[in-house]
């Protein structure tokens, strides 16, 4: 009996070491609380921007004028060089053309000899004309002499006609500038054979006082950007369409703005494109034909929200953002943007309205009713690189 009893006082202690050790059994005690995650919101407001947009352009001086010659002959002297700036009437090109001066003496000539035809007719009526009158000769010999008259006037007028033929062909061979404007290349030089066939032009003279720039829409980009403008016509469209600027090759922007003033009729078929032309004023003459460069269109937009585009996130070719409701918890929405951005902004057309709080970064775990600690953003901080 005895040997009984210390065999209980010896398991007492074992079980109550069990017994504490079930009490502290990991799988009856509680999940500890989960920690709500902060992340950055910013509440939305509508504001006014200008969206810019570039097109590739191609710029033509306002006159460009190849100049020919009319007359065949050897080049004798060339007055300009290339690149040079020249004023309407001035002399560019002498041609030496003999048989043209030989043409001048000889129609003077001429009308020295039908000048004294014309005298000897004019003495002949003269001398008739008494003699009908005493019904000496016939009325008949005063017609006939009449008619020489007549005819020898005829010819000094034919003569003079020539003359003035051989001169106008004679300033042919001092070419001058037709407008004011800029020398192009030279290719024929001093002593070289030039026709009135010739292929190429002696050289062209750019009036780049005023340089058009040319542009291209296609049709979709055409559509949007007539209805962007008020106007029940398309001269009072082209009106309200604000200055345009010019960016030139080097990335600079030109000093002077411009006006488009024209958009082509006609589609044109193989590119599915229509022509459009600015026009820039050119004082300096900095800009030259052929030169490339790019139009900016201006394109200012009222109460529009304006977005991060790294609080977008791209699924299947669509936009979606993470909006914070009343409740503290998030859904994945789905907007509309434009394809024009603001820099690294969006212009929403649909999906957000303002005093919407959307998450700016972060969201990559985020999931639909995700409850989240917001920390709100002020909207000068997020728009502060709005025009870098």
């Amino acid at each position: 009996m005895k040997t009984r009893f210390q065999s209980l006082y010896l398991l007492l202690p074992a079980l109550l070491i069990i017994a504490s050790c079930g009490n502290s059994d990991p799988k009856k005690a509680g999940p500890p609380p989960a920690q709500v995650q902060s992340y950055p919101v910013l509440a939305l407001a509508t504001q006014s921007t200008s969206l810019e947009t570039d097109y590739p352009a191609t710029l033509e001086g306002i006159q460009n004028v190849d100049i020919r010659p009319k007359v065949d002959g050897f080049i004798e002297k060339i007055f300009v060089d290339e690149g040079a700036t020249v004023k309407k009437g001035q002399l560019l090109f002498a041609i030496n053309a003999p048989q043209y001066e030989q043409l001048v003496r000889t129609a003077s000539a001429a009308i020295s000899s039908a000048q004294a035809e014309v005298n000897a007719a004019q003495l002949q009526v003269n001398k008739t004309k008494p003699l009908v009158e005493k019904d000496i000769i016939s009325k008949y010999d005063l017609d006939a002499a009449l008619l020489t008259l007549q005819s020898r006037k005829a010819a000094l007028a034919q003569a003079k006609a020539e003359l003035v033929n051989a001169k106008v062909n004679l300033g042919y061979t001092h070419i001058t500038s037709p407008v004011d404007g800029v020398i192009g290349s030279i290719p024929f030089k001093t002593g070289s054979l030039v026709s009135s066939n010739s292929t190429s032009p002696l050289t062209t003279v750019s009036n780049i006082s005023k340089v058009y720039a040319y542009f291209s829409l296609n049709e979709k980009q055409l559509l949007e950007f007539s209805r962007q403008y008020k106007g029940n016509s398309l001269e009072a469209k082209l009106k309200n369409i604000p200055a345009v600027s010019l960016v030139l090759a080097d990335g600079s922007a030109y000093t002077e703005k411009g006006k488009i003033e024209s958009i082509n009729g006609l589609i044109n078929t193989g590119t599915g494109s229509v022509s459009l032309r600015a026009t820039f004023s050119n004082p300096l003459y900095l800009l030259r034909s052929g030169a490339s460069a790019s139009i900016r269109i201006p394109q200012h937009l009222e109460n529009v929200i304006l977005i991060p585009q790294t609080a977008t996130i791209d699924l299947q070719g669509k936009k979606f953002v993470y909006v914070l409701d009343e409740k503290g918890t998030v859904k994945n929405t789905e907007i509309e943007t434009m394809q024009l951005t603001k820099g690294n902004f969006f212009v929403v057309t649909k999906g957000l309205k303002a005093g919407d709080k959307i998450v700016l970064q972060g969201f990559q775990s985020l999931k639909d009713g995700a409850e989240i600690k917001p920390e709100e953003q002020s909207a000068d901080s997020v728009y502060s690189d709005i025009n870098k």
